[in-house]
């Protein structure tokens, strides 16, 4: 097997977005480990892992990918609102919402706005 270059992390990056949105989760996750490993500190690797994590409902990895993200990025609201989705789906609604609210207050998305439920007098 040769030596991965750069040029093959890219294609591999690229690839794996297309596996994602294609529905293969796994597959792009398979993708990413080399890029993973090569580049720890590229936070959109890491984004693509954690939704890759997501995706194939594996909630404790998203969760601990989308967590890496927003040390990074505090102000990535995409981040905020798909660690709320991963929280919400894994049964924590009051974490959830807190990330909700954060990602509507950074980018006052309809989706992200929805989800924060800023009108919903019980939240």
């Amino acid at each position: 097997m040769h030596e991965a270059t750069p040029e093959t992390h890219v294609i591999q990056y690229r690839a794996a977005e297309q596996l994602l949105a294609a529905r293969d989760p796994r597959g792009a996750l398979k993708l990413l480990e080399s890029v993973v490993a090569a580049f720890p500190e590229k936070t959109s690797v890491r984004l693509l892992r954690a939704r890759a994590f997501f995706l194939s409902a594996q909630l404790r990895a998203a969760e601990e990918e989308f967590q890496v993200v927003l040390e990074r990025e505090p102000d990535n609201a995409f981040a905020h609102f798909a660690l709320g989705r991963t929280l919400e789906r894994g049964g924590r609604d009051g974490e959830a919402l807190r990330h909700f609210r954060l990602a509507a207050a950074l980018d006052p998305r309809p989706d992200f706005w929805e989800a924060a439920r800023f009108g919903d007098h019980a939240a």
